[in-house]
């Protein structure tokens, strides 16, 4: 796999969720650089023991009112 998309959505809160499209890794954080982490530790565990995508990308998705 030469990359991984993450479909973000924002909470009501503010905090962010973040879910891997085809792959079961899922992860939240309270801010976007702290999601950026732990979209990286995420997938760094997720792959620990094969070859992670070389590409890892978030998509931000926002519902329009």
């Amino acid at each position: 796999m030469h990359e991984l998309v993450f479909e973000v959505t924002q909470e009501g809160d503010g905090g962010f969720v973040a879910e891997a499209l085809g792959e079961s890794i899922f992860t939240e954080a309270n801010t976007w650089d702290e999601l950026r982490i732990n979209v990286r530790e995420a997938v760094a565990a997720f792959y620990f023991d094969r070859q992670p995508p070389a590409r890892v990308r978030l998509h931000l998705v926002r519902d329009e009112v």
